[in-house]
């Protein structure tokens, strides 16, 4: 595409019509839009603008998981069930991936700018509402509509990033947002058990409304790579959003309530999927079929790009899956609180943050499959590491399987965005930038959904096998039953023969815990060796990064 055919596209304000070709692997930097023409070096502000961004984006991601460790404090404030309770995180992961594809078409209709500043306000003032909210109905609509806003804060970093950044500053951006991305998935839990302990649960929103108001100001004085284009109105697919709408909510909702309700033995999971087969089919046939789609499916011709999504889904699985894996291990079978989790679990995200540099200068040297490569290979030997846990790991035993993964993430990150997004033409990157963030959250959604749904089966399997070798015939067992019930003689009342037993049951139960966190631990580094093998059909990418 010549810089006359980009400037006339942008003109138009259109983005893949129907009679335009489908967007093909092409060995080109993307050039500016005609819109905002810059030069070579990113000034201040520019960075100034980015970097506030990023801490919008660290908001918005952290707010997934910040209620997490304080459910029930929440809980007993809005006089919820245990069962009603986890829609205080259903509603934000709904929402939150209705919008993320949107807002391709959101940005082209009302410009970058405006639709960050527009979400990260609304995400602010829907923080302030939730930490007010006296009812269990209030703070899920609150809920929602604060994960609508921070679904549309992610992707429009993306082509702010490629707009404005080239070479070695590009290189270095994707890192910093690497270790956000990797940061604020991680801390949310732990930051919010601090809040909810050092003050009250109202403060794991209300701690969002000054970074969140600077945010706002910041970026709309310092942003603007385009321009609004409201005759986009005329065009609106109204129909294709209600389908988007009821297609991914529905399947948002099957994924994150299906584990706890045992899948489709429950009637509302049961119709969830089946109004999200048939919604994802209309849905399908509309932007397939529509002249000006919402969603413009054919940015996936692009192999790179397609095979970049798979990437990011299965970082996506091993991002969520680890984070929920790991901490649920420290606090199920040695008792950690949510603050000695935290300290341990942050190794990731610190080795992720010391390594930024380093993963840079590598990009720079090698080819970025071969960059891509080491990272699927460096984060599933950390699935290998940390697959073998014993009943006595804590900090030291988990240090370098974590130290390994939060290295192997800050090598996936870069080669893989800049597979899936270095090759697309201009007027692609938000319609694909929405894509590519949406399918990081389905990894996680998926992931999660058979991570739970395979926990009890495995626990299952090793109950069963160890309690076969459990036998009170067995003369082992016998003495351990005898010490056991001497040691509780006159400690407890009743019979300390049945609290002996009561004992022998727990420490098979924390075996058989231990034993199925190692094969899922093991199941997700699999899926990583995957990701290596699809590896050589991605093209060779041109790399930008020693401009």
């Amino acid at each position: 595409m010549t810089v006359a055919e980009t400037l006339r596209r942008g003109a138009l304000g259109r983005m893949f019509p129907a009679h335009a070709k489908p967007v093909e692997d092409a060995p080109i930097r993307p050039a500016p839009p005609a819109a905002a023409p810059q030069s070579d070096a990113p000034r201040l502000r520019d960075w100034v603008g980015v970097l506030a961004m990023g801490t919008g984006l660290f908001l918005a991601i952290m707010d997934v998981q910040i209620v997490a460790s304080s459910l029930t404090q929440i809980q007993g404030g809005l006089s919820a069930s245990p069962d009603e309770i986890a829609w205080v995180q259903t509603a934000y992961l709904i929402a939150d991936v209705v919008m993320v594809p949107m807002c391709g078409f959101m940005s082209r209709l009302l410009s970058t700018r405006v639709l960050f500043v527009i979400a990260a306000l609304g995400f602010t003032g829907a923080s302030v509402l939730c930490a007010f909210a006296t009812s269990l109905g209030e703070m899920i609509v609150y809920r929602a509509l604060q994960g609508f806003c921070g679904g549309a804060i992610t992707p429009t970093v993306w082509p702010v990033v490629y707009t404005k950044f080239q070479g070695r500053q590009l290189a270095s951006v994707i890192s910093i947002i690497s270790v956000i991305l990797s940061l604020s998935s991680t801390v949310g839990p732990t930051v919010g058990g601090f809040l909810t302990d050092a003050f009250s649960w109202h403060w794991l929103f209300l701690v969002n409304i000054i970074p969140g108001l600077a945010v706002a100001t910041v970026v709309w004085f310092t942003i603007n790579i385009d321009k609004p284009d409201l005759s986009l109105v005329r065009n609106f697919d109204l129909l294709g959003v209600l389908l988007m709408a009821v297609f991914l909510g529905c399947l948002a909702y099957s994924l994150h309530e299906g584990p706890r309700w045992d899948w489709f033995d429950d009637a509302s999971i049961r119709i969830a999927v089946i109004v999200s087969v048939v919604g994802g089919g209309l849905f399908f046939w509309r932007v397939l079929s529509y002249r000006e789609p919402i969603v413009d499916l054919r940015t996936f011709l692009n192999r790179n790009f397609a095979l970049g999504t798979f990437f990011t889904f299965t970082m996506g699985v091993g991002m969520y899956g680890t984070t929920y894996l790991v901490p649920l291990f420290l606090a199920q079978v040695r008792g950690y609180n949510p603050l000695q989790i935290g300290l341990i679990v942050v190794v990731t995200g610190l080795v992720t943050m010391v390594m930024s540099p380093v993963s840079t200068r590598i990009a720079r040297l090698l080819d970025l499959r071969v960059m891509l490569a080491i990272g699927f290979g460096l984060f599933a030997f950390s699935m290998y590491l940390t697959a073998k846990l014993t009943n006595q790991s804590g900090f030291w035993e988990l240090f370098v399987p974590l130290a390994v993964r939060g290295f192997g993430l800050i090598c996936c990150y870069l080669p893989a965005n800049m597979i899936a997004m270095g090759t697309l033409p201009p007027d692609a990157l938000r319609n694909a930038a929405g894509l590519y963030n949406l399918t990081r959250d389905l990894g996680g959604a998926i992931g999660l959904a058979t991570i739970v749904t395979l926990m009890n089966t495995r626990l299952h399997f090793h109950w069963n096998r160890l309690i076969e070798n459990v036998n009170p015939a067995r003369p082992v067992v016998q003495h351990f039953l005898e010490v056991q019930a001497n040691r509780l003689e006159g400690l407890i009342p009743g019979d300390p023969s049945r609290a002996a037993m009561k004992v022998l049951s727990n420490a098979v139960h924390r075996e058989a815990l231990v034993l199925m966190y190692n094969d899922l631990l093991l199941m997700i580094g699999a899926l990583f060796v995957v990701g290596l093998m699809l590896l050589p059909l991605v093209n060779k990418p041109r790399s930008f990064l020693s401009h």
